[in-house]
């Protein structure tokens, strides 16, 4: 199997198919490499295409500290990914966690990223409700403990954004639940302590994001509601940014609407690469 080593000695599987300029896919918290599936055969037409599961999750090493779960670890293992695999830059594509993590490659790494995209990006980022997120982040470390990973897919996984991916697509959602139910569950406990439950609010990043110059696309469901608000925010703040909101559309939406979804970043790909996806002309502003 082939495995990537971080810097501080965890090894990430990864997978790769196709040639061309390279993608790298990261993974929310309920998924994995898997969950990547259809954008892989999609994409592997003209690109080379690479998925990975973080660490935590199967076959990628469990590391027994939380605090090796933080959320500039994510961000450096994408990096280590691409050392790995001899590529200078790639199109860093992230769902949730992942989106999130697109957003601090861009702030940390953005002489390593060809372009950002930020799916399902930023809940438990407004203010109001920063600490309640953590503390349901802790809450929810302790069952996967106690309860294991199969049961945390039928309560977690059934959190309000992920209702219409099961009223869309009954079949989809039960294998997307399988998988979740699969997770090592001291994995996605340690992921909820150090990344979900430490994790900055993307608004404190306000200042970082709004230097942002890496070609980026924002995508989110419209009934995606705690990432709509940071969603647009993110809009507002990156100039070099567009915005795809898919209608009557959850959090997972590289699954739930795999055709729109890869559509819009395959636009968004081709436009960077032909440079045809400018900075925001001033002119555009409401004054």
């Amino acid at each position: 199997m082939p495995y990537a080593t971080t810097s501080d000695n965890v090894r990430l599987y990864y997978e790769e198919t196709g040639s061309g300029s390279p993608i790298l896919f990261i993974h929310e918290f309920a998924g994995d490499h898997r969950n990547w599936e259809l954008q892989m055969r999609f994409f592997c037409r003209r690109h080379r295409c690479i998925t990975y599961s973080a660490r935590g999750y199967k076959p990628s090493d469990i590391p027994a500290d939380p605090k090796a779960y933080s959320y500039k670890h994510w961000a450096s293992d994408a990096i280590a990914i691409l050392d790995h695999l001899k590529i200078d830059r790639a199109h860093f594509v992230g769902l949730s966690m992942g989106g999130y993590t697109a957003v601090v490659l861009g702030m940390l790494y953005p002489q390593r990223a060809l372009s950002l995209v930020a799916a399902g990006a930023g809940s438990g980022s407004e203010r109001a409700i920063v600490e309640e997120f953590r503390k349901n982040a802790m809450e929810t470390a302790g069952i996967f403990e106690s309860k294991g990973s199969e049961y945390i897919s039928r309560t977690y996984g059934m959190q309000q954004g992920r209702i219409p991916f099961l009223v869309k697509d009954p079949r989809g959602f039960e294998e997307f639940t399988k998988m979740f139910g699969e997770h090592d569950a001291k994995g996605s406990a340690n992921t909820m302590r150090g990344f979900q439950g430490e994790r900055p609010s993307l608004y404190d990043f306000e200042a970082d994001i709004k230097r942002i110059k890496v070609p980026t696309l924002i995508v989110v469901g419209d009934e995606d509601e705690p990432c709509l608000e940071p969603s647009f925010l993110m809009k507002h703040w990156i100039s070099t940014s567009g915005l795809v909101v898919l209608p009557k559309t959850g959090h997972v939406v590289n699954q739930e609407e795999p055709a729109l979804f890869n559509d819009a970043v395959a636009d968004f790909i081709s436009r960077v690469v032909a440079g045809r996806w400018p900075e925001r002309d001033l002119r555009s502003i409401r004054p």
